[in-house]
């Protein structure tokens, strides 16, 4: 048997002589409505294969010992900055106190209309800094520190080794290293040389705005605004805040606007370059406001952290993710490169966090919403902010629901499909009506 007889036998394509087809007109009708079946159902996963869809999924975070980075910008327009403190403390024992004097910035604001306060060289008359206050003393001057440094043996000690309080700032650190109240400054002769003391009166009457970032272990801690400096106690291991000068002025409270407070790089849209809106949602705390008016009052903030990933396997140029440059730019904690900053990014690591607010005063009592709700006497005034990590990485993927071979798969599907019925609807059509014609005929 020759190879095109062989072939022949295979094929499973059989036709029929062209003379010998009967063409009716429901088998036309039913051709035209499989051809219009077919093309909505290839319109149908056209649509499919260019729809981008976000699919979750949940993952254990294995970058526990990487830094987490929160960025802050805080308003309190009845707090000072002089008197305002940012500590930090964790349950591995790391305490950042003050850090509103290192990677943060202190903005003097009005404490009505919020506006930032120019100062000219009449705000800073009567100031002076404690290096142009020492010039004009002798040399060999050796402050008091009233008591809060032992200075009994300067008598026997030479100059240089000599225990002495130089400045204002030294005698209010020896004060804290104590446990004493400063109050503010008045009747120390450092504060009083330096116009501190005057300046302090000045500046109670404004508020501060506090922008800035800091790097936090990923463990539980919690992030608090205080008044006064923050010490540790040496003995004792507790951690408290001067209050002396806030209980002298009952006007002070912390009243805030919480512009923006979140984990990680922003997330911005690539072609407005405004906050991403998901980004915005991912992060409740950004944009709540409280104006209690109450000197005593406790503001806590608990904040569920969840690392996430946000993945974009499109080609689309619509919004995409992007890092605001001027916050994220050279950051270690996340490792990104500089090419990255501004620019849309197909991957990204950052977090969001879920957030509860609950507020109380220091001296506690009854609730004046809730009358059967008391609250303990305890705590500072201020603004603490609790945060814990989830053990848990969610993967925000966006990516095409269909690949190309998926579509050809399905289109293939479709045409063969409706074929395959359209063919069967037409046996069965042309055999009812030969049966219909076969009764007439008899």
């Amino acid at each position: 048997m020759s190879s095109s007889s062989k072939l022949l036998r295979l094929d499973a394509f059989s036709k029929t002589q062209e003379d010998v087809r009967i063409r009716t007109r429901s088998g036309g009708f039913i051709t035209l409505l499989c051809i219009t079946s077919v093309f909505f159902l290839l319109i149908s996963d056209w649509k499919q294969f260019n729809t981008v869809s976000e699919n979750p999924s949940l993952v254990i975070d294995r970058d526990r010992n990487k830094k987490l980075k929160v960025s802050m910008d805080i308003t309190f327009p009845h707090m000072p900055c002089n008197l305002l403190a940012l500590d930090v403390m964790d349950d591995s024992g790391n305490i950042q106190l003050d850090l509103t004097q290192s990677s943060f910035v202190r903005e003097e604001i009005d404490s009505e209309t919020l506006q930032p306060i120019d100062h000219d060289e009449e705000g800073n008359a009567g100031f002076v800094s404690a290096e142009e206050a020492l010039k004009n003393l002798p040399a060999d001057y050796c402050g008091p520190c009233y008591g809060s440094k032992d200075q009994t043996k300067n008598d026997e000690l030479s100059q240089e080794e000599k225990v002495c309080c130089q400045d204002c700032d030294t005698v209010r650190r020896a004060y804290l290293d104590v446990g004493w109240a400063f109050h503010d400054g008045k009747d120390i002769e450092q504060c009083e040389r330096e116009g501190y003391v005057e300046r302090v009166k000045r500046e109670i009457n404004q508020g501060c705005r506090v922008q800035g970032s800091a790097f936090l272990n990923r463990i539980h801690g919690n992030i608090h605004f205080a008044p006064g400096k923050g010490f540790q106690h040496p003995t004792r291991g507790t951690h408290t805040h001067d209050l002396s000068l806030y209980e002298s002025y009952e006007k002070l409270n912390f009243d805030h606007i919480i512009h923006d407070f979140s984990f990680g790089p922003v997330l911005m849209d690539y072609n407005t370059q405004t906050k991403n809106e998901e980004f915005v949602t991912s992060n409740p705390l950004i944009g709540v406001e409280m104006k209690e008016g109450n000197h005593f009052l406790q503001y806590s903030y608990f904040a569920k952290i969840v690392p996430t990933r946000y993945e974009d396997h499109t080609e689309t140029t619509g919004i995409k993710y992007t890092i605001s440059e001027d916050k994220f730019k050279n950051d270690d904690g996340i490792k990104l490169d500089d090419k990255d900053v501004g620019k849309a990014l197909k991957s990204l690591e950052t977090f969001q966090y879920s957030a509860t607010m609950h507020s109380k005063p220091v001296f506690g009592g009854r609730d004046e919403d809730h009358p059967n709700t008391f609250h303990s006497r305890g705590g500072l005034p201020g603004i603490f902010i609790s945060f814990e990590m989830s053990p848990l990485k969610v993967i925000n993927r966006k990516e095409y629901r269909m690949t190309w071979t998926s579509f050809l798969l399905n289109a293939i599907s479709s045409i063969g499909g409706v074929f395959a019925v359209a063919t069967v609807l037409d046996r069965m059509t042309y055999r009812t009506m030969q049966y219909v014609r076969s009764k007439k005929d008899a």
